[in-house]
């Protein structure tokens, strides 16, 4: 199980269902589930952080 902090890449498959957030600014949350590719946010590849699980 991935733990909060655990981060992905957009276009990765996500390790961990939660609510993700964007890395750096701006930022955004999003629920992603695990198995589902990571998305871009604002048409650029992003860094996203688990910050909850579900």
């Amino acid at each position: 199980m991935a733990q909060i902090g655990t981060t992905a890449s957009t276009g990765e498959k996500c390790p961990e269902s939660g609510v993700w957030a964007v890395v750096g600014t701006p930022s955004t949350t999003a629920p992603i589930a695990k198995g589902n590719t990571m998305p871009p946010y604002a048409g650029k590849a992003v860094t996203w952080r688990l910050t909850q699980l579900a």
